[in-house]
């Protein structure tokens, strides 16, 4: 008998529904998952979007469809609530580029110097942070500051953007994301050459030689907003491929193209209905944070949601 993917997916769906009734859970979703989850989710957004809205869950589950550290800011955002991740593998390797030690070894080197802490990194460094930035807010957030030096970790390309508007001086850590710094400028003049007249709109995460040759530069969000209100047909997304699948159904007139086919996080495509129907049946796997670290991270969390 031929196997039925189309069945099979859609009886996973329904199974989703319904345990989502009983187990009263609310289904978050990063826009860089799958397309069959971002179909189901309650909401889809990026770190920011997702972090207030974690906040506002009124249900008594969450299940983050995103990777682990995404996880850990909403149990830290929600202490009485559960929170899942459906693969516990999901991680970041941004994310893993810090660690808390390494840190404290920086902040010796820098005394009394503020830690601005991307919000792509563990709940350990967070807490031993001063305040968080999502690739959305990081720009408003150092430039509410009141110090005139600061520490960017982990991502250096996103620090190094946030240096180009700021008059602060920033100290850059040397992380960065591995799907992002696998475009090219090669590949994207190869693509601009393609269709002349596309818009090129990329993460801030990519390389500075890259964001050079952009027409926008903007969060998964502020990408996804440009598209819906400019008047123009084509563009060139210069971020994960998850996207297209909101920026299609949000403007099916328009047309978008990938300029390289590296643009897939792994640890983002983990998640499959198969792992999240198995998560909400079995409350698994859940993801929790240990006082006092939640705690200390909690507050740099919040420092940011009080700014934006």
């Amino acid at each position: 008998m031929k196997f039925n993917e189309t069945a099979y997916k859609d009886n996973l769906v329904d199974q989703i529904k319904k345990l989502k009734k009983e187990t009263d859970a609310y289904i978050l979703a990063h826009n860089y998952q799958r397309d069959e989850i971002q179909a189901v989710a309650d909401l889809i957004g990026d770190s920011l979007e997702l972090s207030r809205a974690a906040v506002k869950v009124r249900n008594k589950v969450i299940v983050f469809c995103g990777v682990h550290f995404m996880a850990e800011c909403a149990a830290i955002l929600n202490p009485t609530k559960t929170v899942l991740l459906p693969v516990k593998e999901a991680g970041c390797p941004l994310a893993d580029m810090a660690t808390p030690e390494k840190l404290r070894d920086m902040k010796k080197k820098y005394p009394g110097v503020p830690v601005v802490c991307y919000v792509n990194s563990s709940a350990a460094v967070k807490a031993e942070s001063d305040i968080c930035v999502t690739s959305a807010n990081a720009v408003k957030v150092v430039n509410a500051m009141k110090e005139k030096r600061i520490i960017f970790i982990p991502d250096k390309n996103l620090g190094t953007y946030v240096s180009q508007h700021t008059d602060k001086e920033v100290i850059l850590w040397e992380g960065f994301c591995a799907t992002h710094i696998n475009l090219t400028e090669e590949e994207v003049v190869k693509m601009k050459k393609l269709h002349p007249g596309a818009k090129f709109l990329a993460h801030p995460e990519c390389r500075k030689e890259v964001l050079a040759l952009t027409d926008h530069i903007a969060s998964t969000s502020g990408i996804l907003r440009y598209v819906k209100e400019s008047p123009e047909k084509e563009f060139i997304i210069g971020t994960e491929s998850g996207i297209l699948y909101r920026l299609k159904q949000m403007n099916p007139d328009k047309k978008f193209y990938l300029p390289s086919q590296h643009l897939t996080c792994a640890n983002m495509k983990l998640t499959t209905l198969g792992w999240l129907t198995r998560s909400l049946k079995n409350m698994q796997y859940k993801v929790t944070v240990k006082e006092p670290i939640a705690a200390k991270a909690r507050r740099t969390l919040e420092r940011m949601l009080e700014i934006v």
